[in-house]
Order: structure tokens, then C-alpha cells, then sequence
């Protein structure tokens, strides 16, 4: 038995696919399966334990090179991965992400069955057309791990429990535990992480807050808080930093996902925005307290128990976008500092969780 995953990204796609890769190997255990992803979450499933192999997908890079003088590189590296993708003959195919880039690579792979859920799925862009098994829609608002659960029953394929095995390392942890040495975290006082960025302006918290939460965390409850993030949040989260009278550290683009993981692992908790590193907490088995507005927690939040989300509800949440031009961003700005505490002192015992590795 060969069997292709197609999820390409993003980050919290790619780990709530996780649980059915885990899914598929039970149920095949001896089936060599592969992994198709894009470049952005790859570290998420290169090494993972249940995968034979991962093919990675450069589209974002190939796009930018052939704007500009990598063309005929770009198009050399498309032709390399297309061979990668045709050189096996599959028994499955299986489109975990609907969208119309991931079908076509659903289309162009050697496939004998190319499964995925027929037309009724929101943002489908028409991808159910590039199928050949196509699985009866299911309702949208359940979440994105358990829909892609329930694609699985409908071939026969049952999960007895939600499990993610993100490939951490001893290197990632002892990496971890030297950039909080180089921050002079010892690991002597619980750790709490902040993750302030996401990519959609709607669902940001207002930076003052963010200092306020943190000066209120160290001072408080006598914890080091150290604020995550990717490169490009380096500045945004020094401005937070600048704001603040107690000390934190700032790891912004300092981590490779795996490591990030480490450190989540490591942490009392998670506050954060609606943005990947969430559900990466969430699949290190970290409590989160996740800020919500524009988008619905129900189906995209924190998966699992113990997690606490903090949404204020107005009539127009969730309205999904990007930009806010009529309420300015009420559903985020209505949050206060005192509720996000509220919810953190409703984690159990979350001082005594984490201790950094020693």
C-alpha cells in the first residue's frame, strides 16, 4: 500500500492533519506513506515517525525567482519536483487540504484512488473536479481536525484517539535551553510565553496590553515570560518590550518550528492570538489562552481540554476578515487585561506545569 497526503499549509493545518497521518498508520501499518507540503511547515513532518517520506513543495519561492533573474532556476527545481511527485504509482491519494493549488498536484500525482470532499466545502475553488472518490461534505462549523478525522471514517479508517507526534529532538530541547541561558531564564521560575502576532491586522490584540499582561504576569505571579514569534515580528515585539517595566525576552525568529515546539513544551502556558504556533502549543499538550475575534474558535481554536479562549462576541464575530472598517476591530479592543488574567488563573496549577529542561 502507497499512500499520498496532500496538505501543503499552513502551519495549523499541517498539525491538525497530524492526528490522521497517526490514524493511517495504524491502520496500515506496514503502507509506506508520503507527505506533500510546502516548504513553510515542513519542519512539522520531516522526521515525523509515521511518514516514509516528505516532498516538499518551494511554490512561494518559485513564484518570487520567476519574477525576477531565478527564472530558469525556478523552472528547473519545478521540473525535479514534478518528477518527485510522478515517480511513484500511488493506491491513494488523499487531498486534506480542498483548495485548487493542492488539487492540481492531486491531479498531476500517479494515482489509483484521489479522495477528498466533494463540492459543499467553503473555499473549495473548485478543487472536488481534480477527484475521483469524492467523500459527501461535512459541516463546516466542526473543526479542521476533526473534519479531516471524518474524511478518514468515510473510507473506512477510524481514529480510537487524537494523537500528533511532532518530531523534538534532544538537540531541539537542549537548543531551547541554551538561547534561555543566553536570555538569563534559568529555569528556576515558571515560563509563560506570548505569542502577540498574527497575520491578519483583525485578529492583533493592541501592543500596550500585551506590555500590561506581561509586567502583570512577572510582577504577579513571579514568572519569566519570554514572546515568540517569526523574523518579521522581531520589531513589533521589541515595541511591546519598550512598554514594559519588568524584563522579558524576546525569541522572535530565533526558533525553527521544532524548537518552538521545545519551548511550548517547557511553558506553563501559551497567551496568544489565533495564529499557528496555537495549535502547536495545543499539540504539545500546553495549556493556551487564545484571543479570539474575527474568526470562530469552534472551528479553528485551541483542540483538546484545558485550553481557556476569550472572545467578547459581538453580533458581527465572526466575520472572517482581514480588515475592519466599520467596528474597528471591537471583538479584539473589547478584551482587557484583567480577562485574559482571569482566564489564566482558571488553568489548573498552570505555575507547577513547566519547568525548563535542565
Amino acid at each position: 500500500m502507497k499512500i499520498l497526503i496532500v496538505k501543503l499549509s499552513a502551519i495549523g493545518d499541517v498539525i491538525h492533519t497530524l492526528p490522521a497521518l497517526n490514524a493511517l498508520r495504524e491502520h496500515y501499518p506496514m503502507a509506506h506513506i508520503t507527505w506533500l507540503v510546502e516548504a513553510g511547515a515542513a519542519d512539522l513532518v520531516v522526521g515525523h515517525r509515521a511518514l516514509d517520506r516528505v516532498i516538499v513543495s518551494k511554490r512561494k519561492h518559485w513564484i518570487d525567482q520567476l519574477k525576477g533573474r531565478g527564472r530558469w532556476t525556478a523552472l528547473s527545481e519545478i521540473r525535479e519536483f514534478l518528477g518527485e511527485l510522478r515517480d511513484t504509482r500511488y493506491d491513494m491519494v488523499i487531498d486534506f487540504q480542498g483548495l485548487l493549488k493542492s488539487g492540481v498536484l492531486v491531479w498531476l500525482a500517479r494515482g489509483k484512488r484521489k479522495i477528498g470532499f466533494d463540492k459543499g466545502m467553503q473555499h473549495q475553488e473548485h478543487s472536488y473536479l481534480l477527484l475521483n472518490e469524492r467523500i459527501p461534505p461535512v459541516d463546516m462549523e466542526v473543526h479542521a481536525l476533526t473534519r479531516g478525522l471524518m474524511l478518514l471514517k468515510a473510507i473506512g479508517i477510524h481514529t480510537k484517539s487524537v494523537v500528533y507526534d511532532i518530531p523534538v529532538s534532544d538537540g531541539d530541547d537542549a537548543a531551547v535551553k541554551a538561547l534561555l541561558e543566553s536570555q538569563h531564564i534559568s529555569g528556576t521560575r515558571p515560563l509563560v510565553a506570548i505569542n502577540p502576532v498574527a497575520l491578519w491586522e483583525t485578529k492583533l490584540w493592541l501592543n500596550d496590553r500585551f506590555a500590561l499582561l506581561a509586567d502583570r504576569l512577572v510582577n504577579d505571579y513571579h514568572v519569566d515570560v519570554v514572546f515568540t514569534g517569526g523574523p518579521s515580528d522581531r520589531q513589533v515585539v521589541d515595541g511591546i518590550r519598550s512598554m514594559m517595566k519588568a524584563t522579558a525576552a524576546n525569541l522572535a525568529g530565533r526558533t525553527s518550528l521544532n524548537m518552538l515546539a521545545a519551548l511550548y513544551r517547557q511553558s506553563a502556558l501559551l497567551v496568544t492570538t489565533d495564529t499557528g504556533p496555537m495549535h502547536l502549543a495545543a499539540a504539545m499538550d500546553t495549556p493556551v489562552v487564545a484571543l479570539f475575534g474575527p474568526t470562530a474558535p469552534w472551528r479553528t481554536g485551541p483542540f483538546g481540554p484545558g485550553h481557556q479562549v476569550i472572545r467578547t462576541a459581538p453580533s458581527c464575530s465572526p466575520c472572517f476578515k482581514r480588515r475592519c472598517d466599520s467596528h474597528r476591530c471591537r471583538c479584539m479592543t473589547d478584551i482587557s487585561v484583567d480577562r485574559v488574567l482571569s482566564h489564566i488563573q482558571r488553568i489548573d496549577n498552570f505555575k507547577n506545569r513547566r519547568t525548563v529542561v535542565q
